[in-house]
């Protein structure tokens, strides 16, 4: 085996990891150096850092763009499955129930 392809593998199975650890520090550094100081609240430690990497990820970041991949092949399949009369008037629909806005809906 080169030697060369045995090192790229080295290097991307560490650095993730490296970079979650790098990550989590610089987190867990900059909570402790503002927010005692700025709200009040308690310096938290490495690991919590990463709880609260963790748990943000699930609350703002979603899991990727493989669940929305997903979810648009899945309407895709169902709209190749229409025929072309039953597709236009999927559209019509939609185009009614979007085009006045959020504010400008009628009250069906």
């Amino acid at each position: 085996m080169n030697h060369k392809h045995k090192k790229g593998w080295i290097f991307l199975l560490l650095c993730p990891p490296l970079i979650l650890l790098a990550v989590t520090w610089i987190v867990m550094l900059l909570w402790n150096w503002l927010l005692p100081e700025i709200l009040g609240v308690k310096a938290i430690t490495f690991w919590q850092a990463m709880g609260i990497l963790i748990l943000s990820k699930i609350l703002f970041g979603g899991f990727g763009k493989g669940v929305k991949d997903f979810k648009e092949h899945k309407m895709r399949q169902r709209m190749e499955g229409l025929s072309p009369e039953e597709r236009e008037k999927f559209k019509e629909v939609w185009r009614n129930k979007c085009s006045g806005g959020f504010f400008n809906r009628n009250n069906e």
